[in-house]
């Protein structure tokens, strides 16, 4: 049982879950390959360690909860939301939701692999196909408003759990960090006809000081207020749908890009621990500006975005929202791109 609880003071929602207070909290020091351990539930062959797949992408000939996987979702266990919670919004000064929503995780791989460092392109594909069937699939809820999508590699990002492997949490609100940059990017797109996301990534791609790589229609760049040391967006100048519509083109496209850049970090920092989030547009009518949701693929671009955690924020960050960040991004480009 959860709740989301709704903060007046700082306009913002909170998720109160008790039971992810139980998550396996485990470490790993080294990200080169490691044998493939008997009990980890996530490896080919432990099926029967986890709840009932959602989705998977397997050989034809394979049985669902066995072996001849590719990539394999499943329910968290220790879930912040969940699809059993009626979709029902309280309201008051204690304002609410019960805990309603979906909380998924993705299998990235079958082998043990503990860093995506590890993964061959055809993983990376793969990986992307089935975050685009899930979104795809959710997105016909008309209860979940919005998806968050999103990967913690390392102790030091978040991750409980040493095979690699990616979340998607949907809710039935539009966080508020959200909204205020769909509101941003659309009011850029009605002043000067062009997403703000697109606007960056030509201004990037004119002085070449932040530019990291770039292949097809994709750009991988450190961006100039950069919150994170080594911080990168992948994304595009032209609309290419969102990562439920994006085409298998431009997968092929994009998947070699982001294995040059994390391999890049990895060169840099060594084991370099991330945060990574797929950038996802709204989902529902109602829930923003009408126009916004149908111009979505203009003004909403899909992005990826890659946070190494090699600094901690602390409390002047908590207190006033500022980020200092010690490796200026100009400087951070330049090592990158020696380094692919």
């Amino acid at each position: 049982m959860s709740d989301i609880r709704y903060n007046r003071l700082q306009d913002e929602h909170v998720i109160v879950a008790s039971e992810r207070l139980h998550r396996p909290n485990y470490h790993n020091d080294d990200c080169s390959e490691t044998p493939t351990p008997n009990n980890c539930p996530f490896c080919e062959g432990n099926e029967r360690f986890t709840v009932s797949e959602i989705f998977a992408i397997r050989q034809a000939d394979s049985q669902a909860n066995k072996k001849g996987w590719q990539t394999r979702v499943i329910p968290n266990l220790y879930k912040a939301v969940q699809i059993e919670e009626p979709c029902e919004h309280h309201f008051g000064l204690f304002e609410h939701w019960k805990g309603f929503g979906a909380h998924e995780v993705i299998i990235d791989v079958p082998e043990h692999f503990t860093s995506m460092t590890q993964w061959s392109v055809h993983n990376v594909i793969a990986w992307l196909k089935t975050l685009k069937s899930r979104v795809a699939d959710l997105r016909g809820d008309q209860r979940m408003a919005y998806i968050s999508l999103f990967k913690n590699e390392g102790s030091q990002a978040g991750a409980t759990q040493l095979h690699s492997h990616t979340q998607l949490i949907a809710l039935p609100f539009i966080p508020k960090t959200r909204r205020e940059e769909y509101e941003r990017s659309y009011a850029h797109y009605q002043q000067h006809g062009e997403t703000l996301l697109a606007s960056e990534i030509r201004k990037e791609e004119e002085a070449m000081e932040r530019v990291v790589a770039s292949s097809g229609e994709f750009t991988a760049y450190c961006p100039y207020a950069s919150a994170y040391p080594f911080e990168m967006i992948i994304s595009s100048k032209n609309a290419l749908g969102q990562i439920d519509t994006l085409s298998e083109e431009h997968m092929e496209t994009l998947a070699p890009l982001l294995l040059q850049t994390v391999k890049s970090l990895k060169s840099n920092l060594g084991c370099v621990d991330f945060n990574l989030e797929i950038f996802t547009p709204p989902l529902q009518e109602g829930t923003v500006e009408h126009n916004l949701l149908h111009q979505v693929n203009e003004v909403c671009r899909f992005g990826i975005r890659i946070m190494p955690r090699i600094y901690k924020h602390a409390g002047f960050e908590l207190n006033t929202g500022i980020i200092i960040n010690p490796v200026s991004p100009e400087y951070a480009a330049k090592l990158l791109r020696e380094k692919l």
